[in-house]
């Protein structure tokens, strides 16, 4: 099956509906029947205004990155889309046109 993979890149401690949109992504998107998401915690990084962030025992959570990707059908990615625009939800995302299968099957 052809679709996309879908990741967002979301701040550790960024929130929507008072609930951590990294959460609040994953559970809209299992709300829509997309048959599955992740969230990936980053271990160091940067962004556009080139400040390193790197996730130390001793300091406050918050200032690292959260992946958050789906493999889905391009349809649901429009869905997933129109909804975070209409929420008016700020974040940085790609969409990568991927090929996705299961193996094993007869």
């Amino acid at each position: 099956m052809d679709g996309s993979f879908l990741r967002f890149y979301i701040r550790e401690n960024q929130r929507h509906d008072h609930r951590l949109l990294w959460e609040w992504l994953l559970e809209q998107a299992n709300h829509m029947g997309i048959r599955g998401g992740s969230a990936f915690r980053a271990m160091a990084g940067f962004g556009r205004r080139h400040c390193l962030h790197e996730d130390h025992f001793f300091e406050l959570g918050g200032t690292v990155t959260v992946e958050v990707e789906f493999i889905v059908t391009d349809d649901e990615a429009q869905k997933l889309l129109e909804l975070l625009e209409a929420e008016k939800i700020r974040t940085f995302y790609t969409q990568i046109p991927a090929h996705f299968s299961v193996t094993g099957l007869d």
